[in-house]
């Protein structure tokens, strides 16, 4: 029996040392893909960069792999491949200050898929582990100013709506009515002149006031005045005749 034991024990270590080198050998794997990741990485290779970085969490999820893996699929605007990476890199995360900036890159993947509100809570988380990161605190800031307003404030708002458009008709309609009068009245006075002219027309016309002879005296002045007017017509057409001819030149 405790010969038995003894061998039982024996295979139990040597199982736990396999399995510690197997781990070890996977460690070592997944540092080397993290290497070739953090090249491609820097020379902008975001695809390249992205697959030896899954290759690494495969083989090792870790907090660093993830939170790589996360900012090489934000570069390339995955965005929900991007979350994912900063939740596993926030929970595997050992230390304040890697959950602090998983915390705060995953509010920036939120915010641009326009979840505003999650981005929020993940700002606040990694304020929770970096309370002294203002580039976390702007970055509140602007997602807060995206959120809607509070219900109530928005049924105010709705209300306020309605009464403006109540508000808008009613002076439409005063502008309508308005103007329905001025033409009424333009109309009105335009029949009254109509009718004005007409009884004018329709009374008949005295000829002895209208068409009155004009006496002799009255004949003669009116020639008068227009032989001087003639007169004066002539003297100036030869008066211009006569400048005419000072002014030009012979070749």
């Amino acid at each position: 029996m405790k010969h038995i034991l003894k061998i039982n024990t024996v295979l139990a270590l040597l199982f736990v040392a396999c399995a510690m080198q197997a781990q070890t050998s996977q460690g070592r794997d997944a540092h080397k893909d993290l290497r070739q990741a953090d090249k491609a990485y820097k020379s902008g290779s975001y695809p390249q960069a992205e697959a030896n970085y899954r290759k690494a969490v495969d083989k090792e999820n870790s907090a660093k792999g993830n939170y790589n893996l996360g900012n090489t699929t934000y570069r390339q605007e995955k965005y929900d491949d991007a979350i994912k990476s900063y939740q596993a890199a926030a929970e595997a995360a050992k230390d304040r200050t890697t959950k602090a900036r998983a915390y705060h890159n995953l509010g920036n993947a939120l915010y641009q898929k326009g979840q505003y509100k999650e981005s929020v809570e993940a700002y606040k988380n990694a304020l929770r582990q970096n309370p002294n990161d203002l580039d976390t605190k702007r970055n509140l800031t602007n997602a807060l100013r995206r959120l809607p307003p509070p219900q109530q404030n928005q049924q105010n708002q709705d209300q306020q709506n309605q009464q403006g458009d109540k508000k808008d008709k009613k002076d439409q309609q005063d502008q309508q009515n308005q103007q329905q009068q001025q033409d009424q009245q333009q109309q009105d006075q335009q029949k009254q002149d109509e009718q004005k002219d007409q009884q004018q027309n329709q009374q008949p016309s005295n000829s002895k006031d209208q068409q009155q002879d004009l006496s002799k005296q009255e004949a003669k002045e009116l020639l008068k005045i227009m032989d001087q007017e003639e007169q004066k017509v002539q003297q100036k057409m030869k008066r211009a005749q006569a400048r005419k001819g000072r002014s030009a030149k012979d070749w």
